[in-house]
């Protein structure tokens, strides 16, 4: 991704706090196996079904209509609300919240996220993209020998990587709703004929790492058992090379007041408990964080992704989540910006 239009909405209300509230527009492609049009944004018993209307499509309207109430409510009002509507968060958010704050085209106190109705999330994943590029030497199907397979290259990196992978459920993290590292080989890609020693195979790797490891050690780790089993296959080399490095986020000092507030009134209005937690997945939250600015994730949607079917088919929101989340978000910035 080169480029992405960003949208900054500023409403300042006196000299105080500024608070932003973060949600990005794009989407993954929608897929197979869906019931409904995925961008027909069709309502069926109270649930509205749609790419992205779950993640995260619906905390454009959680944050706008949070931000009307605060405008027409009446109230001394100390400080600045911001929506930031970024559209780069599946690629990893250079290009959306990072470029906005590395910029200085805001400089909010307090950052909030787009999340779920049920938790709020403090804490969550790092997530390392590497792709491998096995090199060989392509040579007619009926003399093999003289060539160099560079998928039997490949075939001994992902042996390696599926042993490597049996051994991460054994590490977890303390953080609850995290849970242990993964890796998955989700793309691959070689050969040029059926009868044509394969003279290059390409592999792209997702590798979830969790607040307690050093992204850095997990990085370099992974890419010396991939050159190791690749050197396997004599005459094969290889190149490992950084797609993405999103860094984990880890609660950052701060965060304890808009945790105190968020689990309170989603409590009340709710009429559940909602407490804090981490999740698996990476956000842009995490540029917030980066920069030293107390993050949250909370807004419109279940209490998982699974039950959301988010990055699925009939991905889909309850109407009656987003109307909740809504006041909690509304209730929470009146408690923000009104002066203790």
């Amino acid at each position: 991704m080169t480029s992405a239009t960003n949208l900054i909405v500023r409403r300042v209300f006196s000299d105080g706090p500024v608070v932003a509230l973060n949600a990005h527009g794009d989407v993954v492609p929608p897929g197979g196996g869906w019931t409904h049009d995925p961008y027909g944004a069709n309502i069926v018993d109270g649930a509205m079904y749609g790419r992205g209307v779950a993640v995260s499509k619906s905390d454009f309207a959680t944050y706008a209509f949070a931000l009307m109430a605060l405008q027409n409510c009446g109230a001394d009002l100390r400080g600045s609300v911001e929506l930031h509507f970024t559209y780069d968060e599946e690629v990893g958010g250079a290009l959306g919240p990072k470029w906005l704050l590395e910029r200085g085209l805001s400089e909010p106190d307090i950052a909030v996220s787009a999340g779920f109705s049920y938790g709020v999330v403090t804490a969550h994943n790092g997530c390392l993209h590497l792709e491998v590029a096995v090199r060989g030497r392509q040579a007619h199907a009926a003399m093999p020998g003289v060539g160099v397979d560079a998928l039997e290259a490949m075939s001994e990196v992902l042996n390696a990587l599926y042993d490597h992978r049996r051994t991460l459920g054994s590490k977890s993290s303390a953080i609850d709703g995290i849970g242990s590292p993964t890796l998955v080989a989700g793309l691959i890609n070689g050969g040029i004929n059926t009868n044509v020693v394969p003279d290059l195979v390409t592999l792209r790797i997702d590798r979830r790492i969790i607040p307690e490891e050093s992204p850095e050690a997990v990085e370099g780790a992974l890419t010396e058992l991939i050159r190791s089993a690749a050197f396997r296959t004599p005459g094969a080399s290889v190149e490992v090379r950084r797609i993405m490095l999103a860094e984990p986020l880890i609660p950052r000092p701060g965060v304890e007041r808009l945790v105190e507030l968020f689990c309170k009134h989603a409590t009340g209005v709710f009429g559940q408990p909602v407490k804090s937690h981490g999740v698996p997945l990476y956000t842009d939250a995490r540029h917030y964080s980066a920069a030293g600015i107390p993050t949250v994730l909370y807004g419109a949607g279940p209490r998982t992704i699974l039950e959301a079917n988010a990055h699925g088919a009939d991905e889909h929101l309850w109407l009656d989540d987003l109307t909740r989340a809504t006041e909690v978000v509304a209730r929470t910035l009146v408690d923000l910006l009104i002066p203790s």
